[in-house]
């Protein structure tokens, strides 16, 4: 689950991981009032009106703004709340702007030159373990920093036997050319965000840019976060800050339906029971000469309640051509779910589309005799390669 960066620096706060401090607004009124309140409490004259939503390359489309005074506060405001803003990971439709943050600003004048650093802490599938990547390079693509200067990207992995060591964080500290006091305030900032990361389940934590200050101080500007669904349980404050405005709106009620659901690009219409088999089926749409238009697995007890959601949610997409239907039947069994696509067949009446339904485990022979005496515009399969071939004709 991605959360907004005002939202992640809250949390990097309660784990005592200094950041650039700032008050959310919806509105430029409040914007205003957030700007007053950062003078008073920061002694901030210039603030940063910065978009919030899931999605980085904020600066590049227009969404992170510097205003110098109270009148520049609320007309940045004014321009970036509601703005469809674009950028490299938005796509050409980009992303609404609901609220902004108003953050201090963080590079004051003072005895030494300020510098961006980029940490970020993430999982290593390969070996199991966690790493902290850094560089001396923030503030810039981290993605061109590693293609055209792969140099310039440390990794320090972390046992998970004994956790994150001090030798480890004065490493880090080393090599990113810290001395002196930035140098021991680098070690405690980079120890206190691998604990926040540990203790909130959390997939990644991306600092970019990490700021050394003119005073010597190391804070977070900016703060991506992505939890791990599978732990939200753990916590419900976190679960909380979900903000499913900034989610296609498709994915969010096949969430509610307990379908695991992803928008694609293509022409046919996946509802698979199981995340291999779906993989397997997008590959057999493929070589059938189709595309697939979506990712959606109704786990491993379909019935009529969540083939009918499913078959909703496909049939949003004005460019599902066909719908194929593939099931393994283990848990359940493939008659009860051939019943199931033919209630909600018939619940939800003429569905223009032809739909190809693929049963092969338990009882497949009984559910493919049901699917054909259903007197539906369905078609039924036992073999993968069968299921293909249909894909194919009704493609023609």
């Amino acid at each position: 689950m991605n959360i907004h960066e005002y939202q992640g620096k809250q949390i990097l706060k309660s784990f005592g991981v200094r950041i650039q401090e700032g008050i959310v607004a919806d509105t430029p009124e409040q914007a205003v009032e957030a700007a007053k309140k950062l003078k008073e409490d920061y002694n901030s004259d210039w603030v940063v009106i910065k978009a919030q939503i899931h999605a980085g390359g904020r600066g590049k489309g227009g969404g992170v703004k510097l205003a110098k005074n109270l009148e520049e506060v609320k007309q940045r405001a004014t321009d970036i709340i509601g703005m469809q803003l674009v950028t490299p990971q938005t796509g050409p439709e980009g992303k609404k702007v609901n609220k902004v943050l108003v953050a201090q600003d963080v590079y004051y004048p003072g005895n030494s030159d300020t510098k961006e650093f980029y940490v970020s802490v993430l999982l290593n599938r390969s070996t199991g373990k966690n790493i902290i990547m850094y560089s001396t390079e923030g503030g810039m693509d981290i993605e061109e920093v590693a293609e055209h200067t792969p140099h310039l990207i440390f990794k320090e992995e972390i046992d998970p036997k004994v956790g994150l060591q001090g030798f480890q964080t004065r490493k880090i500290a080393f090599n990113l050319g810290l001395s002196g006091a930035a140098f021991k305030d680098m070690t405690k900032f980079i120890a206190a965000l691998y604990k926040a990361y540990e203790a909130t389940d959390s997939s990644m934590f991306e600092i970019n840019p990490v700021l050394k200050t003119s005073d010597d101080k190391i804070l977070a500007v900016d703060a991506k976060v992505n939890l791990d669904d599978n732990a939200l349980f753990r916590h419900p404050d976190y679960a909380a800050m979900r903000d499913t405005t900034e989610e296609d709106p498709t994915e969010v009620e096949a969430s509610a339906s307990n379908l695991n659901y992803v928008k694609l690009d293509g022409n046919v219409g996946c509802m698979v029971n199981g995340a291999g088999l779906a993989m397997a089926t997008m590959d057999i749409i493929k070589i059938a000469g189709g595309e697939p238009a979506n990712f959606l697995d109704v786990g491993g007890t379909a019935n009529a309640t969540t083939v009918k959601a499913a078959f909703q949610i496909i049939l949003k997409d004005p460019k599902v051509e066909a719908i194929l239907i593939n099931i393994f039947g283990g848990i359940v069994r493939c008659d009860r779910v051939a019943q199931g696509v033919i209630d909600a067949y018939t619940e939800m009446g003429n569905i223009k589309v032809p739909i190809i339904v693929r049963l092969q485990g338990t009882n497949a022979v009984e559910a493919k005799k049901l699917i054909d005496e259903s007197g539906l515009k369905v078609f039924s399969a036992i073999l993968l390669k069968e299921a293909a071939d249909l894909v194919s004709e009704v493609l023609a």
